[in-house]
């Protein structure tokens, strides 16, 4: 005899969705990984096996590179995204907050290497990233703003669209220059917000 020990409830569904989503995770983390190290055009052998799946694996979840550099990207802005609040909600200053944010919006600006060449390519797959990039961000960075402005910590008087494009500009020196400091640079911008 055969117990049901699911109680017909659909948590062995819920379950697989669950392992799937996490395999999917996964997926999307060691491509995110090998895109760092080696730029978007990394062999697929080498994501599987910092994923520890198999090159099919792989395919039958982004059948193409494109899938794959879409799927990451995405996965990255949400997690930007979701940062924000939590961030907020976790420290002392909304400034403090502020700074930390943009600090892993620099982070996810300079390990794109080789993703900027990707997106500008004539693929359909990428024309709506960079909206989306900015649907999902720029009310993030505002609601940053807001709650520091609101504290006194910083000027009243700031955008977020142009503070992330400030700081997307500082970002660019790099990938050519070793010696630029993109983090630095982005550092004093930050200060600067501060009132006078």
């Amino acid at each position: 005899m055969v117990v049901d020990t699911d109680g017909g409830s659909g948590s062995s569904a819920t379950r697989k969705r669950a392992d799937a989503r996490r395999n999917e995770q996964t997926l999307l983390d060691a491509a995110a990984a090998a895109f760092v190290a080696s730029g978007v055009d990394v062999p697929v052998r080498d994501i599987a096996a910092r994923a520890g799946v198999g090159v099919g694996t792989i395919y039958r979840h982004f059948p193409t590179r494109a899938d794959l550099i879409v799927a990451v990207y995405r996965h990255q802005v949400e997690a930007l995204a979701a940062a924000g609040p939590t961030l907020l909600a976790d420290s002392t200053a909304p400034y403090a907050a502020l700074a930390r944010w943009i600090d892993t919006f620099v982070d996810f600006l300079v390990t794109k290497h080789g993703l900027a060449e990707a997106l500008q390519s004539d693929d359909a797959a990428f024309e709506a990233l960079h909206a989306y990039f900015l649907d999902r961000l720029v009310p993030v960075c505002a609601q940053l703003l807001d709650a520091a402005a609101a504290a006194g910590e910083i000027r009243p008087d700031l955008d977020a669209y142009e503070l992330m494009r400030g700081v997307g500009n500082l970002c660019i020196g790099a990938d050519s220059n070793p010696r630029y400091d993109a983090r630095r640079m982005v550092g004093l911008l930050i200060a600067g917000l501060r009132p006078h």
